[in-house]
């Protein structure tokens, strides 16, 4: 934290101009103020994407996303002359933190108005928590894990979100942060391209030769067909995303958790699984039509009838997003990222897709980012995730 900030807010702090920064009091009606907040902050804003409203109320229910049971964790709120005007989510990754032998506290779902006192009034406050829990290092934004939305954005202001899990924040945000000495602590690249069909012949070639060597594509018509390998792709989550910043391993619950908000919006056709010779799963990929102006329409409401407007979206969306993806540690470089590229982009092809969306790529991985470049694709948003010694 900068020395020319003397912030030492505690919870339930009050300042001289009527501003309170308080943790939230457990009631539905603290907990839709803190939801809510966002969807009035970026009222006007027409690139922001609307995080879809049920799943908001489950993210931050400790019985029902079971996140909250190996963290510590706070939620707060700033009001000023009754009005909420900030919020933001402090916590304490315990797990994580053990395995990376770290100290650090994230804080994540930010929001307030560009208003500096309540920024680094609501920061402040989450450094002093953190303090008080033993830690020596505050992360953000970052979530429980990467599957949340993590970053500030720090270039592509002017592009539209289309992707659930992505920040579209606004500049200020990231110079509020940079105002108070926190650095880079990983940088976040997102690419777009349009669709390169039909693929350069080079993969062609490298996929025929992994499905000589014994592996398998596997490709679905029906959502049900997928359920039986939920765990299995999880499983390969976990054990091929130990490098990713911020990563922590799913537990089955939350594996359930995850599957069950994703997987009634998936379209079979863009799931695509690789098998070894015995059958065992050894690579993935996922994609999802893009379904962003839908959730623009309805306010990010699904209900009661706002998942109409959304599936219809997705229906005629003419953007493929690339949501996840891993390949067992073992079986990289021998091609399977090509097989797996081959029959992602000949379904999205053939569906009418113009254009794919990498989803966020950590700037440091140099072989994925090498893979977009390849096919001609460019960043178009970069987001940070900034740090401070407290």
């Amino acid at each position: 934290m900068s020395d020319s900030l003397n912030y030492c807010v505690m919870v339930n702090s009050s300042f001289n101009d009527g501003l309170v920064i308080r943790e939230l009091d457990g009631s539905r009606k603290d907990m839709a103020l803190f939801i809510q907040l966002p969807y009035i902050i970026h009222k006007h804003h027409k690139q922001w994407l609307p995080p879809i409203w049920e799943d908001e109320w489950k993210v931050f229910d400790a019985e029902k996303n079971s996140a909250f049971e190996h963290c510590d964790t706070i939620l707060l709120l700033a009001e000023r002359s009754g009005q909420v005007v900030g919020r933001i989510m402090g916590i304490i990754n315990h797990s994580y933190n053990q395995k990376q032998n770290e100290q650090s506290a994230r804080f994540c779902f930010m929001e307030c108005y560009e208003d500096r006192q309540v920024f680094n009034a609501l920061l402040s406050t989450i450094e002093h928590w953190a303090k008080e829990k033993g830690m020596n290092e505050v992360v953000g934004p970052i979530g429980f894990s990467d599957k949340d939305p993590q970053g500030f954005l720090i270039e592509g202001f002017d592009d539209p979100v289309t992707v659930m899990i992505t920040n579209h924040s606004y500049p200020y945000m990231a110079d509020l942060m940079a105002e108070r000495q926190y650095t880079k602590k990983i940088d976040l690249v997102q690419y777009r391209f349009d669709l390169p069909y039909p693929l350069p012949a080079i993969y062609h070639k490298i996929a025929e030769r992994v499905l000589l060597k014994g592996y398998k594509a596997v490709e679905f018509t029906k959502t049900k067909d997928i359920r039986p390998w939920v765990s299995p792709v999880f499983n390969l989550i976990n054990a091929s995303f130990q490098k990713i910043y911020g990563f922590s391993a799913l537990t089955d619950e939350e594996a359930h958790e995850f599957s069950n908000r994703f997987l009634p919006i998936l379209n079979p056709k863009f799931v695509k699984l690789v098998l070894d010779a015995e059958d065992k799963l050894v690579a993935f990929v996922i994609g999802m039509p893009d379904m962003s102006k839908g959730l623009k329409a309805v306010g990010g409401r699904l209900f009661p009838f706002g998942f109409i407007r959304v599936l219809w979206a997705m229906k005629k969306a003419k953007q493929l997003n690339l949501m996840l993806g891993g390949i067992e540690e073992s079986k990289r470089n021998l091609g399977l990222d090509s097989l797996l590229a081959v029959k992602l982009i000949d379904s999205a092809a053939n569906a009418g897709f113009k254009v794919l969306d990498s989803h966020l790529v950590m700037e440091s991985n140099v072989k994925t980012r090498a893979e977009y470049e390849r096919i001609g694709a460019v960043v178009y948003k970069k987001y940070r995730i900034f740090h401070s010694a407290i």
